[in-house]
């Protein structure tokens, strides 16, 4: 009689290599920086295959507006802009390193969002 045996043990998602992409956003470049910095070097310190940061095109932001308040006078304008600038990571790696990856302190005004993908 021939016996098989069943592999014993739980694979579910925690086995599984994610494509997760983060991506920070903020007004201030040397803070967005900093961020990228501590999470590449997480990421290399765990040893996973990481591209980035992927810099792209800064978004700007403009508004004219009179400076007189009551439109009397000479037309003089004020101009205002804000940058937005934005960096991509991609990694490839399980979702529950993610979670130890971007538990870093992130400085004020930075926002991220992570998106995960299956890579199949």
């Amino acid at each position: 009689m021939a016996t098989t045996y069943k592999k014993t043990g739980f694979e579910g998602d925690e086995a599984r290599i994610h494509k997760i992409r983060i991506t920070l956003t903020s007004r201030n470049v040397k803070n967005l920086e900093k961020v990228c910095g501590d999470l590449i070097k997480g990421a290399k310190d765990k040893q996973l295959k990481v591209k980035g940061p992927v810099r792209m095109p800064t978004k700007t932001l403009k508004i004219t507006t009179r400076k007189s308040p009551c439109g009397e006078g000479t037309n003089t304008w004020d101009k205002f802009e804000m940058r937005i600038h934005k960096r991509l990571i991609d990694l490839h790696s399980p979702a529950e390193t993610v979670k130890q990856i971007t538990s870093i302190a992130i400085e004020p005004g930075v926002h991220v969002e992570v998106t995960i993908q299956d890579v199949n």
